[in-house]
């Protein structure tokens, strides 16, 4: 048994603790550049939309038991994106009297928040005013409809390189 072999395993041990640390510190940064409370998925804090989820789902549930919205917009794209909606009963019939408020924003980032204001109202269809995109890739189009009492978000991620939007 020669004596440098037994040498090894104190340097191992030594910079296995190193390594260890390294990797707690660089996940510490990388959780406070992207913390969980920036997400405004209701237009509101994270603590606040936790604190009223229940409220927000029953407005959900009336608000669809009346109406209905859609996305209608084409797909968005960098230069030129006309955002859409249409607002019917459940009889298919448009309803020109919804007041919408709409925010386009990047996940996790609202450096380019552009929120949307006065559409031009046309049998239930909400249309808003062209609007630019900064950068490409995946945006969040969120809205809050209201319509007499009865409130609803509706949120879609929509993405300049596709024509393909998903509500969340």
């Amino acid at each position: 048994m020669s004596k440098s072999s037994g040498m090894i395993w104190p340097y191992a041990i030594g910079i296995s603790i190193i390594l260890i640390f390294g990797a707690c510190v660089a996940t510490i940064v990388v959780a406070t550049k992207l913390p969980v409370e920036k997400s405004h998925t209701y237009m509101m804090g994270y603590h606040e939309a936790d604190a009223s989820a229940n409220e927000l789902v029953n407005a959900r549930i009336a608000f669809d038991k009346k109406y209905k919205i859609e996305y209608v917009t084409d797909g968005i794209s960098q230069d030129n994106s006309v955002i859409k909606y249409r607002v019917t009963n459940l009889k298919s019939e448009p309803v020109n009297n919804a007041k919408l408020k709409v925010i386009i924003t990047r996940p996790n980032n609202h450096k380019y928040d552009q929120e949307l204001s006065n559409p031009v109202v046309e049998n239930g269809i909400y249309t808003f005013s062209s609007v630019k995109l900064p950068e490409p890739g995946r945006w969040d189009v969120m809205a809050k409809v209201n319509v007499d009492k009865l409130q609803r978000f509706y949120n879609v991620k929509a993405d300049t390189r596709a024509k393909e939007v998903l509500e969340y």
